[in-house]
């Protein structure tokens, strides 16, 4: 494994993350929907408080994810392989975050639904950016 250049592809799937995020979250419909729950969810004022920290988690799974795919390709791996590594952390994304909230959290399926969507787009974005820049 090189740290270089599991460095570099972190870096930019996180990129990538927060671009394909800030195209789904600003959506309308996604919009709409946060706000019917203003007691599950911070508003834009609290959310600017503690966003170091969701960042901060953001590139810890990123990087994690990152070193996953090193391992399964030490030399490096086409953009099919980087679909199907996203895919695949879309799937664990879709069970154990938006499944999962839904039972625990007070949201409907619509607000839930739309999240797996974004969320699914954003890990898949993941997964090819991190197959380009993670090359021999």
């Amino acid at each position: 494994m090189n740290v270089t250049r599991i460095a570099l592809a972190a870096l930019a799937a996180l990129v990538a993350y927060f671009i394909v995020g800030g195209i789904f979250f600003t959506i309308p419909a996604m919009k709409s929907e946060f706000a019917k729950y203003p007691a599950v969810y911070r508003s834009g004022d609290a959310m600017n408080s503690v966003m170091a920290l969701g960042m901060l988690g953001i590139l810890l799974a990123i990087s994690t994810a990152t070193v996953i795919f090193a391992r399964m390709h030490p030399a490096g791996a086409g953009i099919k392989a980087g679909t199907w590594f996203g895919v695949a952390l879309a799937v664990f994304t879709l069970g154990s975050f938006v499944l999962h909230n839904y039972m625990l959290l007070n949201i409907g399926w619509r607000q839930s639904m739309l999240q797996g969507i974004a969320y699914s787009a954003q890990w898949i974005a993941v997964g090819i950016v991190i197959s380009l820049v993670y090359r021999a």
